[in-house]
């Protein structure tokens, strides 16, 4: 076999396997910090279980069993808090131990921000276009982001977005960075685009970029 056949054939096969790892990387990564979540509910009930079927509990002493009954308990968890959070009773919980949240001041910092952060990613800002395109980390080079607040600057009085500059393909990591706004390329793309976009490597992307750095008024 030729060398450079064999050197096609490697190729061929890393770009056919890329995807799939990919795939699997973000899949490990979801599945883990669900399953995380829901490890304490699962070793409860496995106790649970063993008080009164010892034989049914000595089959959950699998780790990869605990682990999908973590996974379930924690998506069953999910849906109950979102079927609660949509009814008027649920709300009046959530308020409440909000309002708990509030009396401690280092957990109401990190709760609240990302509270705050993910009401803002939900809905549409009314001066700026949500998803924008910066220079960064240098002129020349442009990034995604997502436009999470603006301000105005003391003195000059020039309006800053605050933007959320997201990891590839961890979109949970990422920059926080303040760029003036007439600096912005806005984007016509939605959120669901942007993730795709960021969690591919760009190879999930429309054919065309925008070119105006002006953002409309």
């Amino acid at each position: 076999m030729r060398p450079l056949r064999v050197k096609r054939y490697v190729l061929t096969g890393l770009l056919t396997f890329l995807p799939l790892w990919v795939t699997w990387l973000v899949f490990k990564f979801v599945f883990g910090v669900l399953a995380g979540v829901g490890a304490p509910m699962a070793t409860l009930v496995r106790r649970a279980l063993g008080l009164a079927a010892p034989d049914a509990a000595a089959a959950l002493d699998h780790g990869w069993v605990l682990a999908i009954m973590a996974l379930v308990l924690t998506l069953l968890g999910l849906y109950t808090v979102g079927w609660l959070a949509s009814r008027m009773v649920g709300r009046r919980l959530i308020d409440a131990f909000d309002g708990l949240l509030t009396r401690i001041p280092l957990v109401q910092t990190i709760y609240g921000g990302t509270k705050k952060l993910m009401a803002v990613l939900q809905q549409k800002p009314s001066n700026t276009q949500r998803v924008v395109l910066i220079d960064f980390p240098r002129p020349g080079m442009k990034v995604a982001g997502f436009v999470t607040r603006v301000m105005t600057e003391e003195g000059s009085g020039r309006e800053m977005a605050a933007v959320y500059i997201p990891t590839t393909p961890n979109p949970t990591g990422g920059y926080l960075v303040v760029v003036p706004v007439d600096e912005l390329t806005p984007t016509d793309w939605s959120m669901d685009q942007a993730m795709a976009f960021i969690i591919s490597g760009g190879a999930v992307a429309p054919d065309t970029l925008p070119a105006s750095r002006t953002l409309p008024r």
